[in-house]
């Protein structure tokens, strides 16, 4: 099943939202507007989106993802969302 995690700072209610890391499927990011970027510092990328969370999150609802939890850590809010595979039968 597609997993995908969310995340924003508290303080940044307008965006950006990081939506995905630097595996992520292409045409998703793309779909939600989505750049991969790399931070100073940090080894690996990660895609990015100006949207805000809310936003983002309506986004992936049209495209099937449903919210599976939602926590916060320190003042950033994470959310993971889960896409059901389609049945074949």
């Amino acid at each position: 099943m597609p997993y995908i995690i969310i995340s924003t700072q508290i303080r940044l209610e307008s965006g950006p939202t990081f939506v995905g890391d630097e595996w992520s499927e292409p045409k998703l990011m793309e779909y939600l507007g989505a750049t991969k970027m790399k931070a100073l510092g940090n080894n690996f990328t990660e895609w990015r989106s100006e949207d805000c969370a809310r936003v983002v999150l309506n986004k992936l609802e049209k495209k099937g993802y449903k919210v599976v939890s939602m926590t916060g850590v320190g003042q950033t809010c994470i959310w993971t969302l889960n896409k059901p595979e389609e049945s074949t039968s």
